[in-house]
């Protein structure tokens, strides 16, 4: 029996856990948490942090694993790239790994290829953040350079309020593992992410997916929508911009997860993973509108086998995420009700009773949510909409 390792067995890693485990596979879940849910089903629990590279590369030796792989978290991917290399699996080089987790060397290589990138600066110092914020004469971005799930991401909205940029730099520094942070221009519009599998250095166009996020000053997602409703032109330039950059990172025989600004000078790279997307849009919206199963092609093709890519069926899908305030999360009602509404196919409270619940400033914020499947997406949507109203969220 092949052995499988997956980095992570929190709630996104789940689907390919179980996934795994269907298809004859035994799996080595790695995860720092040892109360992480996915090693409920897997068969070999470890609990090593995903981006201890030697721990995890010396447990990879060990049980002589056949294929390593991680979904819906950026840093694990330099982990994958290491085993990868030193046990001879496939997988992404280590250099790709660095430009696909690393901002700042992502920009620079999308930038360097003429891909369209948002004008950013690299700051490693208070002094070099002071200097970078005085290319800016209206609002800047300012985020870490090496983590994800919008954690550490700031709006400044005036560029002349020194407390305002001050309370920005301190607040992504403490994001950043390398303590490395990136300030850039703000980029105003629509965005969107693209699901893509690139098969040897064809990249294949799975999904486009509407994003719905909370806003400055965080950005934090709460919802998407597949397929995207934006005009078949527009839809042409995103996968052009996609391709181009998928291509320049130098992601092959790997899902790419992009997220692109659609804004007024065309649509620009926001941020590119070489993973599948996570917040359930590859393990359930990409399944549910296309029926195209991306993690048991993930899967397959970290075995060195030929992924099945072709859509079923169109359809639409949607995520919604909950909205909550701050305090003690005392109960949630009326999920029964929700689940039993027209075209909900799943509701997940993700949070305990009792447990303290934050303004949402990051994705693990974030309560719960529901997931729809309709005739397209702008009824996937409503369909989330209207299940939610049934849900009272009880914080005190």
């Amino acid at each position: 029996m092949k052995k499988i390792m997956i980095l992570g067995a929190g709630v996104l890693q789940l689907p390919a856990i179980i996934c795994a485990r269907e298809m004859g596979l035994t799996v080595i879940a790695v995860d720092m948490d040892p109360a992480a849910v996915g090693f409920r089903y897997a068969d070999i629990c470890l609990p090593i942090s995903t981006i201890d590279i030697p721990k995890v590369v010396e447990a990879a030796e060990k049980y002589r694993i056949d294929a390593v792989i991680t979904l819906a978290s950026d840093m694990p991917m330099r982990t994958v790239a290491a085993v990868a290399q030193k046990l001879g699996l496939p997988g992404i080089d280590y250099e790709t790994a660095i430009k696909a987790t690393d901002k700042i060397e992502m920009r620079r290589c999308l930038k360097a290829h003429n891909v369209p990138v948002p004008d950013f600066y690299e700051v490693d110092s208070y002094e070099s953040f002071e200097h970078a914020i005085c290319n800016f004469s209206s609002e800047f971005i300012v985020k870490p350079a090496d983590n994800s799930g919008s954690k550490g991401v700031y709006l400044v909205k005036n560029c002349f309020d020194k407390a305002e940029a001050d309370n920005a730099y301190y607040f992504s520094k403490k994001y950043s593992r390398s303590g490395k942070i990136i300030v850039e221009e703000y980029m105003k519009g629509f965005e969107v992410s693209v699901e893509a599998f690139s098969i040897g250095e064809k990249v294949n166009i799975i999904q486009i997916t509407d994003k719905l996020t909370t806003g400055a000053p965080h950005f934090v997602e709460m919802g998407h929508s597949q397929p995207t409703q934006l005009p078949y032109n527009r839809v042409a330039q995103i996968k052009k911009i996609t391709e181009d950059a998928v291509t320049a990172i130098g992601i092959k025989d790997c899902p790419s997860h992009t997220e692109i600004m659609i804004t007024d000078e065309g649509p620009k790279i926001v941020e590119l993973g070489a993973r599948l997307g996570g917040d359930c849009i590859t393990t359930h919206l990409v399944p549910l509108s296309t029926g195209i199963d991306m993690v048991k092609g993930l899967i397959k093709t970290a075995l060195g086998e030929t992924p099945d890519i072709l859509p079923r069926f169109s359809k639409g899908s949607a995520i919604r995420y909950l909205h909550s305030k701050r305090g003690i999360l005392r109960r949630v009602d009326g999920t029964e009700a929700a689940m039993s509404s027209k075209g909900i196919k799943e509701v997940q409270i993700v949070k305990n009773e009792g447990a303290q619940i934050e303004d949402i400033s990051a994705s693990g914020d974030r309560i719960g949510f529901v997931i729809s499947q309709d005739n397209d997406a702008a009824a996937a949507v409503k369909d989330c909409e209207e299940a939610m109203k049934k849900i009272t969220v009880v914080i005190d």
